[in-house]
């Protein structure tokens, strides 16, 4: 690069910057576009609406209550990932959909839960079940009974598996706008017969909660479940018809019973600290960098400044919902944006430790580093989108902001942290002690002769916890201490004399509630627009109950005729449960053909998943031991040490398959791992150190909800560290000494 070429660099670079700034704090036009303030907020930091369904007809079986609770999370998605649907009673859903404030608009878009039914133009005998009264006005002739009695019912809303509006073009190159159906493996044959039967003869009508909503013609014979309702409809028109579809294919008939907007459910103070705890959190890095990799150090402390903005502009370009955890995966990955620098920074120092230039030392440095990057990346990108589309709710929006995370990373180490340190070099500053203080090589440490202590101490920790989850069991405290969202509990809905602010409501009122009702979980939502809040807590019996409402009433003032509660189901459905795990199960079966492909060993792969499984296992038996609540921010914490171990392994064993290539005649293997687990140890330890600080930093100034986030975190950190040095290479060796053996036989 010539210097001309690096000047300019470094102006667009500062350019770059003030542009990111001003966007995230400014924005464009009157809206301010692309600001910070625009980003979707979830119901925890900025509220939303809240919709209560009540079941039509006699009380509903479980099963229908639970397949029609996880179709209705499954669409209520559409408007955030983060939108939950929950049972309350035993007949009565739930649905709370953060960031919007319009329920009419809501419940207009998502439509009135009712009856769907695909109906026959004739009967049997040739007589019709439906006639036209008008332009494009029908209706029955028959009542419903009479249809399903005489067989004209084809296909009823279970069948249908999903409806879609879309827009294609006919044989003239003329947009029309269309209506997609898809259906289930018994609809597609129940739609397959109806459809030979009525081809070119005949329409098949769609009939909605009392009305013929659409009478399309049968054109053809439909094999493949796939079909498409075409006319004289405007794009809106199709998406509401596509709305009604989808709806209809519940379980249950539902009508409204109540809507309301509710307010966050944590207070303006929690987004204020946690915003200063990633403020410091990243000063504190920029300092380590710039002490311990000097100029690259402070580059890197540039790209991550442009890291930072770019991820607050995609949020917003991309409509990511953005919660409480989601800050504090942000400010996470800050910290893990850090790796790709360090293991760069790393490698160059060993090249001017091995006696090379600045510029050589630079260039082998990156290349060198490109393969770790990359690989590490790639495997954790790969969980991230089989998370993304085979996960639900919470695990959705995680995979989302992962994946962000990791592009925007390896672009700005790989892209702009090179092209400012080659700008820094091409303007003049090319002194060998700007770049990196050359260091003699570390004589390597034994960490293979100490693999049986490393293995048994991990044994140990992950046998407690099944243990102590025994005993927790025993003691009838539950082998885990289940939060609300995975075990349900008790709505509380209390109107009071006067509107209380969230923050007066946390540091008056919610005390009284957690010595009355023995839970310190309580979760808070204002009714905007009234003096109701909404009390969520554990399930109280009878006694808590009755002290909740004497605390409200000797307190407060409280008219205790105006206290009702209700029990909720958990958040996290069993369905969304198996979800999670099937995404976990099929995105760790990815990881391991994608480094059993790039590494050309099973070993390294095998080694890898059991390394992630012992990750796993040891924070979860943290989370048994010190009864940390199991909410949905465990699910977020397990997949981010998933994320973030895989990384630590994946540096280490790139390190030995590139040094197996040049592996000395009659050198011991043991030799070679011990040297390549030594080599990226400043790498492990740095990693680990900076993404500890940021977490810390935020644990420490954070709100209760973000303290048990961040503290599993903290211990997987260090487990990761722990695991990636002292286990993983040694799992390896194992593997590879019995094969070494068998071959030698």
């Amino acid at each position: 690069m010539k210097k001309s070429k690096g000047i300019i660099s470094l102006i667009l670079t500062a350019l770059l910057i003030a542009l990111l700034g001003f966007t995230t704090v400014v924005g464009f036009g009157k809206t301010g576009s692309g600001a910070a303030k625009n980003i979707k907020l979830g119901l925890d930091l900025e509220g939303g609406v809240s919709i209560t369904y009540q079941v039509k007809g006699d009380t509903p079986s479980q099963a229908d209550m639970d397949d029609t609770i996880y179709k209705l999370q499954r669409r209520v998605e559409g408007y955030s990932t983060e939108a939950t649907v929950y049972q309350e009673g035993d007949d009565r859903i739930s649905i709370e959909i953060p960031g919007v404030k319009d329920a009419n608009k809501i419940l207009d878009e998502l439509g009135q839960p009712g009856s769907l039914y695909f109906i026959r133009e004739k009967d049997s005998d040739g007589n019709a079940n439906y006639s036209q009264v008008s332009a494009g006005e029908y209706k029955l002739n028959k009542t419903i009974d009479e249809l399903k009695e005489d067989g004209s019912i084809v296909l009823t809303g279970t069948d249908v598996k999903n409806a879609s509006a879309a827009t294609t073009q006919d044989s003239m190159n003329n947009k029309k706008n269309i209506v997609e159906l898809s259906f289930t493996k018994e609809g597609t044959e129940k739609f397959a017969a109806a459809t030979k039967e009525a081809a070119g003869k005949e329409t098949i009508a769609i009939y909605y909660d009392g009305e013929l909503v659409s009478v399309p013609n049968v054109e053809n014979e439909i094999l493949d479940g796939q079909a498409q309702i075409s006319g004289s409809m405007d794009f809106e028109a199709a998406e509401q018809l596509a709305s009604t579809i989808r709806i209809g294919g519940l379980s249950l008939e539902l009508e409204e019973l109540r809507s309301n907007v509710v307010g966050a459910q944590l207070g303006q103070e929690a987004i204020s600290t946690s915003l200063k705890a990633g403020a410091i959190g990243l000063a504190i890095v920029f300092i380590f960098m710039c002490f311990v990799y000097l100029l690259p150090g402070f580059a890197a402390s540039i790209a991550l400044l442009i890291y930072t903005g770019l991820i607050l502009v995609l949020l917003n370009a991309f409509d990511i919902t953005l919660t409480l955890p989601g800050i504090a995966g942000i400010i996470l990955g800050i910290g893990m944006a850090v790796d790709a620098n360090v293991i760069i920074f790393a490698r160059v120092r060993e090249e001017l430790s091995a006696g090379k230039n600045v510029r050589a030392a630079l260039n082998a440095g990156f290349h060198k580093a490109m393969s770790a990057i990359l690989d590490g990346n790639i495997t954790t990108l790969i969980a991230a989108a089989v998370l993304w589309l085979k996960g639900s709710g919470s695990v959705k929006g995680f995979a989302q902001t992962l994946a962000l995370g990791i592009v925007v990373s390896m672009f700005t180490a790989l892209v702009i942290t090179r092209l400012i340190v080659y700008s820094f070099y091409a303007v003049g500053i090319r002194n060998t002690k700007v770049y990196g203080r050359v260091k003699p090589e570390r004589k390597p440490i034994d960490f293979l002769s100490k693999k049986k202590i490393f293995f048994a101490i991990s044994i140990v920790i992950v046998l407690a916890g099944f243990v102590f989850m025994g005993i927790n069991s025993s003691q009838g405290k539950g082998a885990l201490n289940y939060s609300l969202e995975f075990k349900g509990g008790t709505s509380t809905n209390v109107t009071f004399d006067k509107d209380y602010s969230l923050e007066e409501i946390d540091k008056n009122i919610v005390p009284l509630i957690e010595d009355a009702t023995g839970d310190n979980n309580v979760q808070v939502q204002k009714v905007e627009g009234t003096n109701q809040v909404i009390f969520k807590t554990k399930t109280l019996e009878l006694d808590r109950r009755e002290a909740f409402n004497k605390a409200m009433t000797d307190e407060f003032n409280v008219n205790e005729d105006e206290i009702t509660t209700e029990n909720i189901s958990s958040t996290v459905s069993s369905e969304m449960r198996q979800d999670a795990i099937v995404a976990v199960l099929i995105a760790t079966i990815c990881m391991l053909l994608y480094i059993w492909f790039r590494f050309k060993d099973i070993r390294f792969a095998t080694s890898a998943v059991l390394a992630l499984l012992h990750d796993v296992l040891v924070v979860l038996a943290f989370y048994v031991v010190a009864r940390v609540s199991v909410g949905n921010t465990f699910i977020a914490c397990m997949l981010t040490i998933v994320g973030y171990s895989i990384n630590a392994t994946i540096v280490i064993f790139d390190r030995i398959r590139e040094e197996m290539k040049t592996k000395k005649r009659g050198e011991e293997l043991s030799d070679l791992v011990n040297r390549c687990i030594t080599r990226t140890l400043t790498r492990s330890i740095y990693t680990s150190l900076t993404t500890f600080v940021m977490v810390a930093v935020l644990y420490v100034m954070g709100v209760s909800s973000i303290k048990e986030f961040a503290l599993p975190l903290m211990v997987g950190i260090i487990c990761g560290a722990y695991s990636s040095v002292c286990i993983t290479g040694a799992l390896w060796y194992v593997m590879k000494g019995k094969g070494l053996k068998q071959e030698k036989k």
